[in-house]
This record gives structure tokens, sequence and C-alpha cells, in this order.
């Protein structure tokens, strides 16, 4: 039977803010930091979900968790990311409605682990198949990338999302994945060139230096010292729990995942490098004979390297760091850049050829995930963007950020407002208008195509003349001075003269969260946001065919003597394109908020909260949401669920679950104005009635659960006392029939003994009569034999002649002679040459001949033996012959191996079709084939891979891809070192200067030690064109690691993982093995 259950049960605190009571803003943090304290995290306002970043892994993530809320009604459990994800999921999939969930917060705030929960669990709910699963899997495998190239850590996150994005998840009619696409919205490129103290540059290049491979790093003319790049922060290139190096092999294999070809990433990697590589270039000044300043490069080995990359001309490159050349109408004008102007120049081809490249990446990514069918597609819609943002000193990105959230806000109130109403409506319920702030005069201000500040800000980017932050803050001051959401100390609003809080070069906005005060300086560079023509077309005359692509205004054929737009407009565009994509979805709303400042778990801070709290307008949003009815549920649960507050209704009710809501409320007594009937829905107006039904509820459970508890005990004391009667009559019948069995078996043994002793009696006096019989006819026989003896010596005493002793002995010598040899022929030993076993010598002259006669024996039985022979069972003998001249009384592991046969081929490698490939690149036959484990130097684990030994060389494989990892030949082979212990570790130390010591000896373990030594020892000898190869059996010996030498310690004691041994790193230049001790 399924278990009912609801929001409202176990509820700690309230799980729905709508249900607050009394709801104010001390109330509405108290209940968030109540739940965040017992690590409940999720809480509702309707159908919105609020998510606290617990800075910690919490157990509610799990398969289990997946399926508890997959199909699940949005309140039937208490909140969770899932049930959002699944009323999304089912709505999509079930009702034909596009979907969209929107996930805001500030940076550190938990937006991407959300946007990663919310797919994670549409991925696993959604259909299998080897299509779905790589569809799935591209999808998921593309924030890997975005992350590596987006995000970057700052002081409140350690993996910041520096660029909105927003994917179009593609499904079909039966709600599996067909595809998706992804957009970007402002990447921070100003973070390429400089990075506030205590951050960093984006994630790729520290994990480029961190894991790329010495080779890798070598093409790419990079080094691993973060110090050598002028363009990478130092105070903050360590991260703690970061490991760069692991998160570059991740995004290796996400952008092969995605479908990047390995000459495509490498293309990616280039330019990364050549990022890093112009942030090296500088400038000194230079003067010219006509008084003009000119600026020069100072070192030009970076710009060289540079241009190696990037297949340009290194003059070319030079000179448009050098010059500028102007384009007007007919006419070419060439100026000279100064030092201040050829830093500008190289700062804004850094952004624009990191955006760029970013951009391409996000293109990319959507030619291998979008939808291959062109049938219509479902459309789910996940969008994590940057928060309203305040800060200290807040610029032209704050700016273009928050005027989004404000964009956001406003369709967000918009759409909430409509759906309450299409609710209303639907269940038949009457709407009244609800007053609440509208944002739109705000967003006015801002977007406007006549007198908004992005607007003026265009106009001061294109006009003539001299254009400076102080002329656009003098045409704000003129055109907004009488806007009610605009301030300023220069404005002709008089009120703000004395504002000493307001510098005169900043402007204030009253937005939808707060004030919030704009420094104007930066405001028309970064809007203009300029990039020289001569430094295009220097990047498109590149060999490289990846930076055609990015700089396509390069080309001289396509020469547009127009102004590119500007970022405030482009953004403005996208922000619009996004508001009218959003509008044709159903909504689903996250709210992320960041507890701390400290990213620590279990810490609450109330200012901040509340700080969050205010501009993400979560009040308000309550406010809208209980200005009409705060609950509402269907008849059919709502009945389930409060049914036993009246006699009418409980147990069952057998009529329609309107009705017996109807009857349910009439017998409460509740007053008629605090509730509506809806077509499908009770609509209750304040919460104070669901607490007062709660409360009738809960005590009308306790009374039940006494009643139950009652009958159930009952009924346990009635079970219990019939137990025992039965019981006791079956001891009853046991007892009786136990003393029946034990008088029966005393007459029985009474009956025994004296039986006994008469048959005794009888028994000795036949004996009597029989041993007296024995004794007279041995008598009788003894008589006889004495006188026929005496009649034959009568008889042939006349025969015996003087030599009869001799005849006699040498009779008896035959007669002894031939009882030798025929019980030597009956107690002959068994046929088995290690059988040690040998009669007896009767007598002490046949010593000799008896040892000349086992040893004959024994020769023969060998010979018999080896007959039976073939030729592969002599060669596995000579194997053991050989294992024994080398590890015996030497390596305590060699006793055990004894009766283990020499197999060779464990893997079946010709047989196994896994291993095909792996096969067909090993020419020579396969003399061995097994599974050892490669010890790694770092942490002293090991990973599992294919030993291959042919008559040539040694191949290492993966395992579980068959790839061919490293192939050394057997010449290379200098040594192979063992201790003497019980362990399966051995060294193969490589001759120095030999092709195969590059990366240093190899450290291995193996079950099958003396069978894989055993058989590299007899392919050395057996080669003529090879020395012996040596074996050393020591306690502690030297293994080479690349340029490193680390000393192999074994030492016996008690290993962590059980009766095997265990290696572990003491320090870089000592490993230690540990070996259970042979007592």
């Amino acid at each position: 039977m399924e278990v009912k259950t609801s929001l409202l049960d176990n509820m700690i605190g309230v799980g729905d803010m709508v249900l607050l009571e009394p709801l104010s803003e001390d109330s509405f943090l108290e209940n968030l930091k109540n739940r965040f304290d017992h690590n409940e995290i999720y809480t509702y306002i309707g159908s919105v979900v609020i998510s606290m970043n617990p800075y910690r892994s919490l157990p509610i993530y799990t398969p289990d968790k997946v399926e508890e809320y997959r199909n699940r009604n949005f309140y039937e459990l208490s909140p969770h990311i899932y049930a959002l994800a699944d009323e999304a999921y089912r709505s999509l999939r079930d009702q034909d409605k596009d979907q969209c969930i929107l996930i805001t917060g500030e940076s550190g705030a938990g937006k991407t682990e959300a946007s990663k929960l919310v797919m994670s669990y549409v991925a696993a709910v959604c259909g299998k198949g080897q299509e779905v699963n790589k569809v799935k899997e591209q999808l998921l495998q593309s924030n890997p990338v975005l992350e590596a190239f987006g995000n970057a850590k700052t002081v409140r996150n350690d993996n910041s999302s520096r660029f909105g994005k927003y994917m179009d998840i593609e499904f079909d009619f039966k709600g599996d994945p067909l595809g998706g696409v992804i957009s970007n919205y402002l990447l921070e490129k100003s973070r390429v060139v400089k990075q506030p103290r205590g951050e960093r540059n984006f994630h790729i290049f520290y994990q480029l230096l961190s894991g790329a491979s010495d080779d890798t790093l070598k093409k790419l003319k990079l080094h691993r010292d973060f110090s050598k790049y002028n363009y990478l922060s130092l105070d903050s290139a360590a991260v703690n729990g970061l490991d760069d190096a692991a998160n570059f092999r991740t995004v290796r294999n996400a952008m092969q995942i995605v479908g990047f070809m390995e000459d495509e990433m490498q293309s990616v990697l280039e330019l990364v490098a050549a990022v890093l590589k112009l942030g090296n270039i500088e400038f000194k000044p230079e003067s010219r004979c006509n008084g003009t300043d000119e600026s020069r490069i100072k070192d030009k080995n970076d710009l060289k390297e540079m241009c190696e990359l990037l297949g340009i001309e290194q003059s070319v490159l030079e000179r448009a760091f050098s010059y500028r050349t102007v384009e007007a109408k007919l006419e070419k004008v060439s100026t000279t850049l100064n030092v201040a102007q050829a830093y500008y120049a190289r700062d804004a081809l850094a952004k624009n050829l990191y955006s760029r490249l970013f951009s391409w990446l996000v293109t990319r990514i959507n030619e291998s995930i979008k939808a291959q069918t062109k049938t219509r597609h479902k459309v789910m819609g996940v969008l994590d963007i940057y928060g309203f943002e305040i800060f200290e000193d807040n610029s032209f990105e704050q700016f273009i950020i928050n005027y989004c959230n404000e964009k956001l806000q406003q369709i967000f109130i918009e759409l909430t407002l409509r759906e309450e109403q299409e609710e209303y409506v639907r269940e038949g319920i009457e709407w009244t208008n609800i007053e609440y702030f509208n944002n739109a005069v705000i967003c006015d201000l801002i977007e406007n195509n006549q007198n908004g500040i992005l607007a003026m800000l265009d106009e001061e980017c294109l006009r003539p003349g001299t254009v400076t932050d102080e002329t656009f803050l003098d045409k704000l001051n003129t055109v907004c001075a009488e806007h009610q959401h605009f301030e300023s100390r220069l404005s002709k609003n008089s009120k703000f003269l004395t504002d000493h809080s307001l510098p005169h070069s900043c402007f204030r906005i009253q937005h939808y969260a707060g004030k919030v005060l704009y420094r104007a300086e930066g405001f028309v560079d970064k809007n203009n946001d300029l990039l020289y023509r001569d430094l295009s077309q220097a990047m498109y005359k590149a060999t490289h065919s990846l930076i055609k692509q990015l700089f396509p205004e390069g080309n001289p054929a396509k020469v547009n003597l127009k102004r590119p737009p500007t970022a405030g407009f482009q953004f403005r565009a996208s922000v619009s394109t996004l508001m009218k994509n959003l509008q044709t979805k159903n909504p689903n709303y996250i709210r992320c908020i960041k507890p701390n400042d400290k990213k620590a778990s279990h810490i609450f801070t109330e200012s901040l909260v509340c700080h969050q709290a205010r501009y993400l307008g979560l009040m308000e949003n309550v406010r809208v949401r209980r200005a009409g009815y705060a609950f509402r549920q269907a008849y059919e649960p709502c009945l389930e669920r409060y049914k036993m507050l009246c006699k009418r209704t409980w147990p069952h009710w057998r009529g329609p679950a309107r009705q017996g809501v109807e009857v349910l409320m009439d017998d409460l007594q509740v007053p008629t104005d605090e509730f509506s009937y809806g077509r499908s829905k009770i609509f209750i107006r304040n919460p104070r009635t669901l607490f007062f039904l709660e409360d009738r509820r809960k005590q009308c459970l306790q009374d039940l659960a006494a009643l139950i508890q009652k009958i159930y005990r009952g009924w346990k004391c009635r079970t219990h006392f019939l137990l025992l009667k039965k019981s006791q009559i079956v001891v009853s019948a046991w007892y009786r029939r136990y003393a029946q069995q034990k008088k029966y078996k005393k007459i029985k043994s009474a009956t025994t003994v004296v039986q006994s002793y008469a048959r005794g009696w009888q028994a000795r006096k036949l004996l009597r009569e029989l041993k007296y019989q024995k004794r007279c006819k041995e008598a009788v026989t003894t008589i006889a034999a004495y006188w026929h003896g005496t009649q034959v010596r009568r008889e042939y005493r006349k025969f015996f002649r003087a030599h009869a002793g001799k005849k006699i002995y040498d009779f008896t010598i035959q007669r002894i002679m031939q009882k030798y040899f025929l019980g030597l022929k009956s107690d002959m030993p068994s046929m088995s040459p290690i059988d040690k076993k040998w009669p007896a010598r009767p007598y002490r002259f046949l010593d000799g001949a008896h040892r000349e006669l086992q040893r004959i024996f024994h020769l023969w039985r060998c010979k018999k033996y080896r007959s039976q022979f073939t030729e592969e069972m002599k060669a596995v003998y000579e194997e053991k012959l050989e294992a024994s001249e080398i590890f015996k009384d030497k390596k305590a592991l060699y006793p055990s191996s004894v009766n283990q046969p020499f197999k060779g081929d464990y893997l079946e490698i010709g047989k196994n079709p896994k291993y095909q490939k792996l096969n067909s690149a090993v020419d020579e036959k396969v003399l061995l084939a097994d599974v050892v484990n490669k010890i790694n130097r770092a942490n002293g684990k090991g990973a599992a891979r294919i030993f291959l030994l042919t008559k040539k060389s040694v191949v290492l494989a993966d395992q579980k891809t068959g790839q061919v990892k490293a192939s050394v030949p057997l010449p290379d082979l200098a040594s192979v070192s063992v201790s003497t212990q019980t362990d399966g570790f051995f060294a193969l130390k490589l001759k120095a200067g030999s092709a195969s010591a590059i990366k240093g000896d190899f450290l291995l373990s193996s079950e099958h030690l003396i069978e894989i030594i055993t058989k590299l020892h007899r392919t050395g000898a057996t080669a003529a064109d090879q020395e012996q190869l040596n074996i050393d059996i020591s306690d502690e010996f030297l293994v080479q690691f690349k340029q490193d030498k680390v000393c192999v310690k074994f030492i016996q004691g008690a290993p962590k993982n059980g009766n095997s041994a265990s290696c572990r790193r003491k320090n870089n230049r000592l490993l230690e093995v540990m070996v259970p001790s042979t007592a």
C-alpha cells in the first residue's frame, strides 16, 4: 500500500513561506535560519524554490532520492530542487508545455550547482537507450568545458561563473532528450588582462599549465611556472580543494565526449597559450625626430613565439602594436601609438581573442549537441545567470548585470501574477487586483530608445569630438535629473546637492533591490570595446585555421567603415531576445542564497541573507502569493488528509471528493469567508485556518494512535495466552511420552542383563570342552611327528657325507635370497620419482645389493616417468627448474609457487574478442599475458595494466580500452629488482640513455611474479643479440622515475587492506611497501 505523505508532515519551521504566520522580514529570516540549522536547505514560496548554499555535501542527491521524487506531486514531499525539476519535466512531457527554469542569485550562492542538479535529475528520469544516453552524456559534459573557459576563482566563490548561460534542452514526444542549444551572455573578458586582489584568471590557464604533459607544453612554448605570465595573478594561484591538473584531464575528456576533434582541441590550446604570451609583451617609449612619442617592444621573444603559434608574420603584428590606421572615405591616416595606447591595444586584442574563442566554443558545442531531427521539439530552458550585484565600486559590468536582473524581476512578477490569475479563472474563483511595485519605470530609465541611459551612452560613444566619462555623466544629469529613480550631485535636483554619500563622479539608481552607486569612470571605454582595425587585419593574415574564423572583419576584401555595435547595444538585444524566449515558456524559479561570506558550513549571517532576500524580492513574492488565497489543494488529497476529523467522512467517503470536503468543512464549522470552492481545488485564505486543520488532525492522529495501541495490546495479550495454553498441552504430552519411554528402557535393560549372564555361562562351558579336544589333538600330532622324525633319521643316516655342511649352507643362502627377492617383489614402492620409500633389508650381508637395487629401480622408474613427457611439459619443467635456481632460498614467495603450473597466457588474448585490437597491435607470439598493477609514484596506488611478454619486447596496455601505454624492447632492460619477502612487487629497470628510459623505470605488482621473472630471464638468455638479464633480490632498491631516483623499501607489518602488500608514499624519495608477516 502506498504511504500518503505531505509537505506539512514532520515539518521543520514552515516548508512554504506562503504559510508563514505572522509574515514579517524577521519571521521570514528566522524560518530560513531554523531550516538551515536542521540541514533543510530548500524552502518554497508557492512554486518558487529558495536554495541555501550549505557549503558541504549533503546525502540528499542519491539515486534513491531521485526515485522518491519521481512522478510525485510538487507539495507531496518536503521541499527539494528535484520536486521542481520533476514538475517541469512532467509538464513538458505530459502536457506539451515548453518549460524554463530561471536560476538567480549572487556569486557563490550555488547557481551553477543548482543547474547541474536540474540537468542530472532530468537525465536520470528520462528514457534510456544508446542514442539517448549519448545525447544525455554530451549535454552533461558540456558543463566542464564551459566552466573551464568561463569560470574563475573570486573572493566570493572558488568556481564563479563569469558569464550568463541559457540552455534549451530539446525533447521528443516521449520525453527523451534529442539535443540542446546554449546561449551565452556577457563574458567578463576584462578578467583576462586584470584580476582583483585575491582572485584568479579563468580556470583554463591554470589547468593548462598544471595538467598538460611536458610534451604538450613544449609544443605550446609554455612553462609550468605561473609567475612567468603577467596575466596570471600569483597571490591566489593555488586554491584549496581545486586540483587543476585533474580538472584539465576532465576537460579534455569532456571535449572528446562532446565531439571535439583532436586538431580542434590543439587549436584551442594554442589560442589559450597565445593569450598568455600576449600578456608578456611589454613596450618602451621612443622619441621620434618630429617630437612625437612612439612605442617599441622591449623583448621580442614572446612576440616571436606567439607569432609561431598563430602563424603570423612577426613584422605585421609588431607594426599593428606600434601604428594605427584610420580610414575616412577614401583617405587613410596612419598614426603612431604611445606606450599607454600600445598597452591598451595589447589588452584589447587579448580580451577580444579570448571572448571570441569562448563564443566559438559555445557555437562548436551547439553543433555537436543540436537535435538531428527536424520535427517539432518540446523545449526545457535552464537559465544560469549572474544575480543582482552591489559592490563598493560598481562599474559598467554591474550596471548591465543589474539591468538584466531588473528585466528578470519584471518578467518574474508578470508571469507569477499571470499564473495566479489563470489558476483563479480556471477554478472559477473571483480575481481581485493585487497591488505590487512595478519596476517597468526602472527598466524604461535604462533601456528607453530616446532618453534611456544605454541609448545616451551609445550616443556619446558615436558622436564626434572629445568624448569622456564626464561628458556622459553631464548628459545624464541633464536628461534624467527629474527621474524619481535617478540621483546625482550634479543634477538639477537640489535635494542631492548636499548628499556627501554621492561623489561628483558617480550616479545612483534606485533599483527594485535597493540603491546602487555607479562610478561613471570607464563606462565609455567599456561600452566602445574597440579593437583597432590594424590588429584585426593582422589576425586575419594568420595561417592558423581558427584565427581566421574569429576575426572575419580583418578580411581586406570586406572592409566595413561602419563602427561595430557597442557592448551595451549587443547586451540589450540579447536580453530582449531572452525575454521574448522566456515569455513563450512556462517559468519555474530557483532563488539561490549564500548564508555567509566565509564559504563555511553551519554559519548563517542574518544581515547577508536579509540583503539577498531583499534584492531577490522574496518578501514581495510571498505577498503576491498571499494576496488572494494562501493555500490551495485538490479535493482528493485534501479529503484523504483531513477525513478523520469528521465521523461522516471517516474511514471511507463513498461520494465525490468535493462533497466530502464540503461535509468536512461544515462539520468543523470553518467560517465560509475563510475558504472558497474551485472546480478541482479548495482555496484557503489564511494560514491560520490551515494550521487549525493541522492541529485538529494532529490531535485526532494521537487519539487514533491510542486506539490502535489499545487494540493491538489486547490482541497481543490474547495471542500470548493462547500460545502459552497450547505450549502447556504440548509440554504435558511430551513429558508423559518421556516417562513411558524411560520405564520401558529400564525393563528392557534388566532383561538384557539376565540374558547376557545365561549366554555367558553356556559359552564358557562350550569353550572348556573345545579347549580340551584341541589339546588332545595337539598331543597326538606331536608324538607322531617325533616318531616319524626318528624313523627318517634312522633310514637316511647312511646317506650323509663329509661336505654336507657347505651344501646345507648354500641351500640356506639360496633359500634366503629367493625369499628376499619374492618379498621385494611384493613390497615394491610406487612409480613416482619423488617417492623415497624402499623396503628394509632383512640381513646385513645384503646391504650392498639392497642399495644397488634401489638405485637401479629409481633410475628405471625416472626413465619411465620421463618417457611420458611431451615437449611442452619438458619446457614447463625446465622453467620450473630455472625458477628454482633463481629464487630457491632467496625469496619467501617461491615455495608457494612450486605447485602452481606456469600457464603463460592467463588472459587468452588470442581468443578473447575484447583484446582483439591489442592482439593485432603485437606482431610477435605472446609468451605471457597477465594483469598487473602499475604503481603510481605520487600516491603509491596501483592502476590495472595488461602485461604482455614477447620474444623481443615487454608491452603494457590499458585494461579497459586495450590501448598500448608502453612498449619496452628487451635489449633496453638492464635488470629486474624484487624483494626477499612474500610480496608480488618487481621493478623493471631500463638502461640509461635508451629510448624507453625517458619516462623512467616501471614499478609493478603481480600475483604471478615468479613466472614473469623466470620467463623474462629465459627469454633474455635464449636471445643471441642481448646480454643475460640481471635479477637483483633485495629488500631495498632504487627506481628511476623520470629525473628522480626513488628508494623502494620493504618492511613487514600489518597492511590496511588485509593480507596483501600495500604501497604508500612516505616522501618524495621513499616508497614504503608493507608486507604481511609470515609468522
